[in-house]
């Protein structure tokens, strides 16, 4: 993997990227060739529109990123990659030709646009077809070791057994642990030198999986593997970067204070943040306005009580605030004090069944964003009663508050709707990633990625 900006790319991945990119920029010359020999025009030199060259790719580039082509999933699955090709690259035409409208120009006509589209469609279905399988062999897999043989290196077993997982364990090495899940796990007893063992299996990252470090830790073995350039890496530190949250079954507190993370830079982060946050929220309100006010008359007139909805929720170091949503729920639905959206719930109107699928209740949050009360992306603010209980339930539940609560966030686009104490703890581990690794380049990767939660909304209730 590529660590950019703290958050880690496959390789596969990356190339997959920059090749498509390099495709969409061919598709659009190629269109534009097919236009200007149509219209009997020379096409000219290749520098005087490089620029729309790229600007073009770069937009059908994004859609593309957001509705999760890049997903793994996607990697896996010539046909769910299909669907998703055709839904951004449409998503990308759509976007330049309104640009044309707008800022009108010689090079970027409509005709030229839906011949770019069809060169799009056709060059990037094709590259699939013939790099499906390869980005998906162990060719793209991180050949791994794992120093263990115990729950923790089952563990690692399932969660590489996955076909979108990008490593493959070459060996297990058991020590002196009381009981072995992987029955196969290699005796260290049995191997007479362990740097030369690791090099002569092409390993690139030993994990340290043992349930009961003290005392136990190889620390010769260790430290010969790792001058020889191997990587070494503990066992939370590893699920956290290939799964991007953080496993409460592991981490302790000593973890969190000298793990990689919560930098002292965010200060500049948090300033861009904030910067992003008022011009965002000033443009969404203006441009959402008369779809927030056509909602919230039809939800008037569909069930009585207010078409706005007022609660009380937690933000930034545990301080409440008041969340305003269009009001999806009957007025009485609270009565009994406030508790989880079950799936089909009797609560939600007619109407709110249809703005919660869209997210469009969302929208009025907004305000609260204007207001400096919450941000675009960060962890869901849940009530304060809610809050009460997790806290005494689940370990770190409090450290999510180090952050401000979001409209959307990595919680969000990575795991559906949460209505359980279970729920809460699994979306947990992902908020503390956020908050552990937090920068503008995962806020940019959030919003573009909650597209696809839109476009796609599982779990919506």
């Amino acid at each position: 993997m590529i660590r950019l900006f703290k958050h880690y790319i496959p390789h596969a991945v990356l190339l997959l990227c920059l090749l498509d990119f390099g495709l969409l920029m061919l598709a659009n010359e190629l269109a534009w060739q097919v236009r200007a020999s149509q219209i009997g025009m020379e096409p000219g030199p290749i520098a005087e529109r490089w620029l729309p060259l790229v600007g073009s790719a770069g937009i059908v580039w994004v859609a593309m990123i957001s509705v999760g082509v890049y997903g793994p999933h996607a990697l896996r699955s010539l046909r769910f990659a299909g669907a998703r090709l055709l839904v951004a690259i449409s998503l990308g035409i759509i976007s330049l030709a309104t640009i044309d409208w707008i800022i009108p120009g010689d090079t970027f006509w409509r005709s030229t646009l839906l011949y770019a589209m069809g060169f799009a469609v056709l060059v990037l279905v094709a590259d699939r077809l013939l790099l499906n399988s390869f980005l998906g062999s162990s060719a793209f897999r991180r050949r791994v070791m794992v120093i263990g043989a115990g729950d923790r290196a089952q563990r690692l077993r399932e969660l590489a057994d996955k076909p979108e997982s990008g490593f493959a364990i070459v060996s297990y090495i058991a020590m002196s642990e009381p009981e072995r899940a992987v029955e196969e796990a290699i005796s260290r007893e049995a191997i007479h030198d362990l740097g030369r063992f690791v090099e002569n299996l092409g390993v690139s990252e030993v994990v340290l999986a043992l349930q009961e470090r003290r005392n136990a830790l190889p620390l010769n073995d260790l430290l010969r593997i790792k001058t020889k350039g191997v990587h070494v890496n503990d066992f939370s530190s590893f699920l956290e970067r290939e799964t991007g949250r953080v496993d409460l079954d592991t981490v302790n507190p000593s973890w969190l204070i000298f793990s990689d993370g919560f930098s002292s830079g965010r200060m500049l982060s948090s300033a861009v943040k904030r910067i992003f946050d008022i011009v965002a929220s000033i443009i969404l309100l203006l441009a959402t306005f008369p779809v927030i006010a056509l909602f919230a008359l039809i939800v008037k007139l569909d069930s009585k009580g207010p078409a706005f909805f007022r609660q009380q929720r937690v933000g930034l170091y545990g301080e409440t605030f008041n969340l305003i949503k269009l009001r999806s729920m009957r007025t009485d639905a609270e009565k009994n004090g406030a508790k989880w959206a079950e799936e089909n719930d009797p609560r939600i109107t007619r109407v709110g069944r249809f703005i919660r699928k869209v997210r469009i209740d969302e929208l009025p949050q907004t305000w609260s964003v204007l207001r400096g009360e919450m941000s675009f992306v960060g962890p869901r603010p849940e009530v304060p009663k809610f809050v009460d209980s997790l806290q005494e339930e689940i370990q770190f539940y409090q450290e999510r508050h180090m952050v401000k609560p979001g409209i959307t966030g990595w919680a969000q686009i990575n795991y559906p709707y949460g209505a359980s104490t279970e729920d809460s703890r699994k979306k947990l581990e992902y908020d503390l990633y956020y908050a552990k690794n937090y920068t503008p380049f995962l806020d940019l990767v959030i919003l573009l990625q909650t597209v696809r939660v839109v476009l796609w909304p599982e779990g919506a209730r």
